[in-house]
């Protein structure tokens, strides 16, 4: 990057690029940024804290909470003496997001199937169909290549550590 930024300027700019980046997905821009946290700062944060963070409403960090923690994105824990949530990204979520794609493209393809053999053979639409599906399946096939590469990788920075060690940290 040639321009010369704080590391606050680019964790901001980091977060809000995320937010963008699901908010082409099809998810709320809220939820990327939650999720850009939890990536960039790989702490383990509370309710609150997101809320006052990203300066959105805790109604917001609720719904955006609850898409990620149903897409397996984002986990749930609790701290002893502490009466609120705290949250932090899934173990390797990063595959969790490349099974959602497979799911989604092989249903695609049996949507598709279905409309071929709802044709007579000799259908003009076949052979475009039958292209159409071949795509979604070499799709399929390059996103398991990069799911075995994500699920064989050593690197222990996919997530965040476990509480329970982050929890007796906190104690001493």
């Amino acid at each position: 990057m040639s321009r010369d930024l704080s590391q606050d300027a680019v964790r901001t700019e980091f977060i809000e690029k995320t937010g963008l980046i699901t908010q082409t997905e099809g998810l709320p821009r809220i939820a990327g940024r939650v999720f850009g946290i939890l990536i960039y700062d790989g702490d383990v944060v509370s309710f609150g804290d997101l809320a006052t963070k990203l300066q959105v409403s805790r109604a917001s960090i609720s719904t955006s909470i609850r898409i990620l923690e149903e897409r397996g994105l984002v986990k749930r824990v609790t701290k002893p003496g502490e009466r609120q949530d705290f949250f932090q990204l899934a173990p390797n979520p990063y595959a969790t997001m490349l099974e959602g794609i497979r799911k989604r493209n092989r249903s695609i393809q049996d949507d598709i199937a279905q409309t071929i053999q709802s044709l007579p053979a000799e259908a003009d639409a076949v052979g475009r169909l039958t292209a159409y599906a071949g795509f979604y399946a070499s799709l399929d096939a390059a996103v398991a290549v990069a799911l075995n590469k994500v699920n064989s990788s050593k690197n222990p920075k996919t997530g965040q550590q476990p509480t329970a060690l982050k929890d007796q940290s906190d104690d001493q």
